[in-house]
């Protein structure tokens, strides 16, 4: 994401950060060490490279631009596509299977992440700031808070009919 960023225009290591944190931090902003770490990389991988030093009050400010190298890289990561691997078994399904496992009761473990999610729901859709970006940001934590309340439904529905 920082080389889509990068893409547009050089960006010293705060003014990206801001950027990042506008386009995709929405409840989770970025932490500035994971910034300057991530740029070291991409610039260790040829993926950017620094193209401007400007001495200012505090540590010089490096400018990073995106390389030839990085727009390819850019452009296989925007092509490729999402698999299964990668979503993966969160955390919610482990601790119902936890609970199942130890005899504690995994209707408790639904029942209260029931709770969180339709929080975090009624957060997203009352305090979304304004911008496209943060549209579509809470859309698709919505979508996803929403698939997983039915996941819960389900889950619930089977462990009380003892589908197991």
């Amino acid at each position: 994401m920082f080389l889509a960023i990068l893409d547009r225009g050089p960006q010293h290591g705060y003014a990206l950060k801001q950027e990042f944190d506008d386009w995709f931090g929405l409840g989770r902003p970025l932490k500035s060490g994971q910034v300057y770490a991530t740029l070291a990389r991409l610039d260790r991988e040829h993926l950017a490279e620094i193209v401007t030093v400007e001495a200012g009050a505090g540590p010089n400010r490096k400018r990073y631009a995106i390389t030839p190298d990085g727009v390819t890289e850019l452009e296989v990561w925007l092509t490729s596509t999402s698999s299964l691997v990668d979503v993966g078994l969160g955390s919610m399904y482990a601790k119902v299977v936890a609970a199942l496992l130890s005899g504690r009761s995994p209707r408790d473990v639904l029942s209260a992440q029931r709770a969180v999610h339709l929080d975090q729901m009624r957060n997203l859709r009352r305090e979304t700031p304004a911008g496209m970006e943060h549209a579509l940001a809470a859309d698709y934590l919505i979508a996803h808070l929403q698939a997983d309340l039915d996941w819960i439904e389900l889950a619930g529905a089977r462990i009380a009919s003892g589908q197991l």
